[in-house]
Order: structure tokens, then sequence, then C-alpha cells
């Protein structure tokens, strides 16, 4: 093991620095955690995936067009390895040791978020929550991602963040949801059997005939005031982000009453609906 060095050791595994994801070796499975000064692609994900390490630290190596060189952290999520990346410009791209000892989270993928690994988290930090945190692995349908309060009116209902209308909950009859699937004919059965006092979701790029913002008709009828937000400026899949970069691209007659209006920002949106007459 010459092309890893031992950083930290306890019982329960390690964390180990190398130069490049091509250095992981089956000995780091399913206990060490590999901080490799290589990007986060999909080529040395897999290459890290096949050794299925207890957690994983690379490097973002500036994102890159389609965010390329960090896409590997959701091919690892998908495997339930926790995964994050550091910002290139705090460390010698080659040099596992010194990624550990001056790099700063950029970016992390669920699993690492659920570790407590954090955007602008000192890397050696980083790999000890993962260290520490158990692996931990669900079923997609059981695992409700991002579910957040975001803000509370006076008479109680919530503005909550999840990333699916199919993460809707019975209390949420109350409240206003964000979320971040497209607004398509398919979400209106999740939109009728939750009835959200307010929604915003995501226009999925609205597409032809503006098949992605349809829903926001087909519900108005039964009450449902709702809003999608441009799925250019914030991620699909990720309600927090339609919270926090959302920009609102189309409304129903009922949100528009409540006074959201295309070009607000998703925040204020919400909050409008939050304080709409019930």
């Amino acid at each position: 093991m010459g092309a890893q060095t031992e950083l930290h050791a306890e019982s329960r595994g390690r964390v180990m620095a190398m130069d490049s994801a091509y250095d992981v070796v089956l000995a780091n499975r399913g206990r060490d955690v590999v901080v490799n000064a290589s990007y986060c692609g999909v080529l040395p994900a897999r290459f890290i995936a096949e050794q299925r390490p207890r957690g994983a630290i690379g490097v973002d190596c500036g994102v890159g067009p389609a965010g390329a060189s960090i896409a590997g952290l959701w091919y690892l999520e998908a495997l339930q390895i926790p995964a994050a990346v550091a910002d290139v410009m705090t460390v010698k791209l080659g040099d596992g040791v010194d990624l550990h000892t001056h790099g700063v989270v950029s970016h992390a993928n669920q699993p690492a978020l659920d570790c407590g690994v954090r955007a602008g988290m000192p890397v050696r930090e980083a790999a000890l929550r993962m260290l520490a945190a158990e692996p931990y692995a669900a079923p997609a349908a059981a695992n409700v991602t991002n579910r957040q309060v975001m803000e509370q009116g006076p008479d109680g209902r919530q503005v909550v963040c999840t990333d699916s209308i199919a993460f809707g909950l019975p209390e949420d009859s109350r409240n206003v949801l964000v979320t971040a699937g497209h607004t398509g004919r398919s979400a209106v059965p999740y939109l009728l059997r939750v009835r959200p006092f307010g929604f915003i979701c995501s226009d999925g790029g609205k597409g032809r005939e503006d098949a992605g913002v349809a829903g926001l008709a087909m519900v108005e009828s039964e009450g449902l005031a709702g809003a999608t937000v441009d799925a250019r400026r914030a991620r699909m899949g990720d309600g927090l982000s339609s919270y926090r970069d959302g920009v609102i691209s189309a409304v129903n007659a009922l949100a528009l009453a409540a006074g959201v209006r295309v070009g607000m920002p998703a925040a204020q949106a919400a909050s409008l609906l939050l304080r709409r007459p019930g």
C-alpha cells in the first residue's frame, strides 16, 4: 500500500490519502475513507465503486461542462457511498495528503450530506464525519430527502421543501410544498393525493406545448394554488434548490391571485402562497 498514506486510524476504519482514484484498493473496502486527488467524474468513480470504500473525497477540477468533473458524486450516491469534492483552487492536484490538509469541500452527494458533510467544510473534517457515520442503504421510495421547514406562518401553516411531490405527507394539506419534479400531467395524481395549500414545483424545461407545466391548470379547479420554477435556474430533484435558487416561470390563476408573478424568487412566492386566504 505504498500508494496510500494513513492519516487517521480507529477501530471502525481509517482515513487514507492517495494521489489518484486508481490507487483505491480492496483493502479499503467497507472501512476506509479514501481521500484521492483525482477529479470525481464517472470514470474515477467507477474505479472507486469497484472497491466500495466507506467514503470518498476527490477534487472538483472546476466542475466543467455538464458537471462532468463531479458527475461521479451521483454515480457513487446511487451505490450509497458518501462522496464529496474539494474546490480545486484550495489544493494541489495529484497530492492526496495536500487535499486532506488544505482542501475545502465544494460539493457533496446525499449520503455525504447525511453524514454531516457540508460545502465550506475542511476536507479533514469531512473525512472524519464520513468515518464516524454508519453506512446506510434504504430503498429509494422510502428515502424522503431534503424535507425541511423553511418558514412558518402566523396560523401554523409551513413552507416545506422536499425533493418530490411524491414525498408529500397528509399534514401537508395545510402547507405550501416546494418540490423539484416537473409539473406535467403525471404530477397531478400526487398533487391531488396530498392537496397542499399551495405548491411550487419545477417546469422541467416546459417542453413541447408547455407540457411540463400542464398540471398547473389541471389542478386549479380543485382549488390548488401553484407555480413552477425555471429548470435552467434550479436543480431538478433538489427541493432546497427550488426554494433557494428558483425563479418563478409559470403560475396558475389561484397563485396569481395570491400575488405570485413570473420572474419572482421562489422563496418570495412561497411566502405569498403561505399567507393567501384559506
